[in-house]
């Protein structure tokens, strides 16, 4: 059995990759979310509390950290439910599998960063992974984390579904907070959530984060437009939001202040080297087109829904 914190679209790929393959998942959220298969169990509980996670994850072979809480509310969430699937795994002697990103190098020389590159982090959210990771290490736990870089795919979150595509679905111009020329990865949710499977079922990740295959560094103006023409539709004029303006709204503004922290991942170059993840375990990475048509047809259902 399988225990998976969040429903998210990594939780999600997780468990139906999972049932998929005849595996039993305890999906855990706390409105009991989760996609609906046979073989998954999903449950209603706080992923804060040790105690009751620790009983949820009885006889459990891997618990995957898959949880997202709110931007505005890392420092006060993320500890505590870290703690607590660390004390599940403890207690049950599962595999600690971690949904990681790229938060904990901080800004780098050229943007490269490889499973080498120290964790050089110095904004809050940043710090905060840092110490997620540390503590599970320190726990004595067998655990393993897999980074990526910003999500695409079907219910991916990020600056190309919450800014991109809504200009997109209405034809306006949109202001990007980016710059839309510079390099670019792009992970997607299938791969990151095919990558934590295998390196939590596979001795030689334990102990040790890893990089998920993603596909070549893209300018947020090329994927746009090959998301263009994959649907259809006139490329799409975009401008480039002076960083300045977010820096300036987030002093009042409490989600564009967490966000402004982040933003160097924009307008600088962003490029996940996921080279020794790939030779050591034969993961490889999702053609670009894959992921931006999954992206599609789920926007499709979206629109289809809301009509």
């Amino acid at each position: 059995m399988h225990v998976i914190v969040g429903s998210g679209p990594v939780g999600s790929s997780i468990a139906r990759l999972l049932a998929g393959r005849g595996e039993s998942v305890r999906m855990i959220t706390r409105s009991g979310s989760g996609p609906e298969h046979k073989l998954v169990e999903r449950v209603a509980a706080d992923a804060s509390d040790a105690r009751r996670l620790t009983e949820l994850a009885a006889g459990a072979e891997v618990v995957y950290n898959c949880a997202n809480p709110k931007y505005t509310e890392w420092e006060q969430k993320w500890f505590p439910m870290n703690d607590a699937m660390i004390a599940a795994a403890k207690a049950t002697g599962a595999v600690y599998a971690i949904t990681g990103n790229l938060y904990v190098y901080g800004l780098q020389p050229g943007g490269y960063m490889r499973e080498d590159t120290p964790m050089a982090a110095v904004g809050r959210k940043g710090k905060v992974r840092i110490k997620m990771w540390r503590d599970a290490l320190a726990s004595g736990v067998r655990t393993v984390e897999a980074r990526g870089a910003d999500y695409i795919g079907a219910g991916a979150v990020g600056i190309f579904s919450a800014v991109l595509l809504p200009a997109m679905a209405t034809r306006r111009t949109p202001w990007v907070p980016a710059d839309l020329d510079a390099p670019h990865t792009f992970t997607y949710t299938g791969d990151m959530a095919r990558a934590l499977v295998d390196l939590a079922g596979d001795e030689r990740a334990w102990g040790r984060a890893w990089h998920v295959p993603s596909a070549d560094p893209i300018s947020l103006r090329e994927l746009t437009d090959r998301y263009c023409d994959l649907i259809g539709v006139p490329h799409l004029t975009m401008h480039k939001l002076p960083r300045w303006i977010n820096h300036a709204i987030g002093r009042f503004n409490p989600m564009m202040r967490e966000m402004a922290e982040m933003d160097y991942q924009f307008y600088f170059p962003f490029r996940l080297d996921s080279t020794l993840t790939a030779r050591t375990f034969g993961l490889t990475a999702t053609p670009l087109e894959v992921s931006l048509r999954e992206t599609a047809e789920d926007a499709e259902r979206i629109s289809a829904r809301t009509m």
